[in-house]
């Protein structure tokens, strides 16, 4: 086999081994993936806690209610 034939081959195969490390290595995008997932959590959890503060208001606003009724008679 001629040398060029072998050089040519060589760098061949060294590109194409090193495209398919940065593919397999490549982690541009988990980043962008772990602010998404933190940003659901965290819209989960506002939701919770408003549903939680929804219903604790609620519940106030009644024993209130029956508090003041309770003295006005």
């Amino acid at each position: 086999m001629p040398t060029s034939v072998l050089a040519a081959l060589v760098a061949v195969q060294t590109l194409a081994r090193s495209a398919a490390e940065r593919i397999r290595d490549d982690e541009r995008g988990e980043g962008v993936i772990s602010a998404a997932i933190a940003v659901l959590v965290m819209a989960f959890l506002g939701v919770g806690m408003w549903l939680a503060f929804r219903g604790m208001l609620e519940g106030t606003s009644r024993r209130t209610d029956r508090q003041v009724s309770q003295i006005g008679s």
